[in-house]
C-alpha cells in the first residue's frame, strides 16, 4: 500500500486509468466480433457497415496507444482480406 500522499495519488490515477483502458479495449474487440459475425452470417453491406466503425476504433486506439499500431494494421488488413473474399 502506497505511504505518501503522492504515491496514494498515483495509485488512484492508475487505478482510473486501467480501467479506462479495459473498457476501450473491450469496445474494441466487440467492433471487431460484430465486423466477423457480420461476415459468418454473409451479408456483406452489413460487414462494410461494421467494418467501418471497426477501423475507426482501431485507428483511435492504436494513435492513443492501446494497442499497437502494427497490431491495428493486421487486424484490419485481415479483416478486409475476409470481407473481399465474400464477394
Amino acid at each position: 500500500m502506497a505511504n505518501s500522499v503522492q504515491a496514494l495519488k498515483r495509485a488512484k490515477q492508475a487505478e482510473k486509468r486501467r480501467q479506462l483502458n479495459a473498457s476501450q479495449r473491450s469496445a474494441m474487440r466487440t467492433s471487431v466480433k460484430k465486423v466477423l459475425a457480420a461476415i459468418t452470417s454473409g451479408d456483406k453491406e452489413q460487414a462494410n457497415a461494421a467494418f467501418r466503425v471497426a477501423q475507426s476504433k482501431l485507428d483511435g486506439y492504436a494513435r492513443k496507444g492501446l494497442v499497437s499500431k502494427n497490431k491495428a494494421a493486421r487486424s484490419k488488413s485481415r479483416i478486409n482480406a475476409r470481407i473481399k473474399a465474400m464477394a
